[in-house]
């Protein structure tokens, strides 16, 4: 008797193993599908975070009056392309200039040849050749602006390098999501196989198909969301401690979005779950007693 209870005792712990292996697995890859999907969620940010540090340099001839830059200012703050924007006064364009090229040609030239000028950022939307130039002419037309300059070729390479990453992201996030369903019904067919015997004597002895597949839905639900509650807690935990080390970014302030990727991350927990497991039950109920040997 003490046997028997030893042995069932072994069997429960061997299973309640089993099932946790299979709950970090699938947890495990639902976790990667979920920081796929955040990367995705935030490319767009990020891009636009890097595009908004790119500035266009408008210079102000020496003779300008200062309620014709102010009014500059007030014009351009009330543009839907401004981002912000800064004055840099010939004083401290001097101030800059020495800092980072260790030269002072004041010692020689005896006067300041800078200019006053507007650091004007974009939106991230306008940072685009065509609207540049539409910018450009429009902001011309002040005859106290000398001149405006901005690197053209690092606008054009910063919306290519947006466009090849998107793409290549999307990319690995359908193959990312393939493997994922190839993983995760490969460890539900192996707990399922080793059930194969049992599934066959049930219906043997009069069991119809629903019948016998229904408790190991059943199962393999439970054990998807219990998957998909772990990779949400894994992916909660990562958000908090990015959001720490890199507050700029500001990972936790589209809560909505962050909501439809953790009620996704679940729902493809229960579904790839489900699916695997109907086919897996599917296919050992049609074999044969001796095709179950193999």
């Amino acid at each position: 008797m003490s046997k028997t209870t030893s042995f069932e005792k072994y069997q429960k712990r061997r299973l309640r193993s089993s099932y946790f292996s299979v709950v970090i697995s699938i947890g495990l890859v639902l976790f990667l599908l979920g920081l796929l999907g955040l990367l995705v969620l935030h490319t767009k940010k990020i891009s636009n975070h890097f595009k908004e540090q790119y500035a266009i340099n408008i210079f102000i001839k020496d003779d300008a009056k200062q309620k014709d830059i102010e009014r500059l200012e007030k014009t351009l703050n009330n543009k839907e392309f401004t981002k912000t924007l800064k004055f840099v006064s010939k004083k401290q364009a001097l101030e800059i200039y020495k800092k980072d090229i260790g030269e002072d040609f004041m010692e020689f030239l005896g006067e300041n040849p800078l200019k006053n000028s507007i650091d004007l950022y974009l939106k991230s939307d306008f940072v685009q050749p065509e609207k540049i130039k539409k910018i450009e002419k429009s902001i011309l037309k002040n005859k106290f602006v000398s001149e405006i300059t901005y690197d053209k070729s690092l606008v054009s390479l910063i919306n290519e390098s947006v466009k090849k990453i998107s793409f290549w992201l999307l990319a690995f996030s359908a193959l990312l999501s393939v493997i994922a369903i190839v993983l995760i019904n490969g460890y539900l067919r192996l707990a399922i196989y080793a059930k194969r015997f049992i599934i066959k004597t049930m219906q043997m002895v009069g069991a119809t198909k629903r019948f016998i597949r229904k408790p190991f839905l059943y199962r393999s639900v439970k054990l998807g969301m219990a998957g998909a509650f772990v990779a949400i807690i894994a992916l909660s935990i990562l958000l908090f401690y990015i959001n720490n080390k890199y507050p700029n970014l500001n990972v936790l302030e589209d809560k909505l979005n962050l909501g439809f990727l953790f009620l996704g991350v679940f729902i493809a927990g229960i579904i790839i779950t489900w699916l695997s497991t109907f086919f897996a039950t599917k296919r050992f109920l049609n074999l044969t007693s001796d095709e179950l040997h193999y």
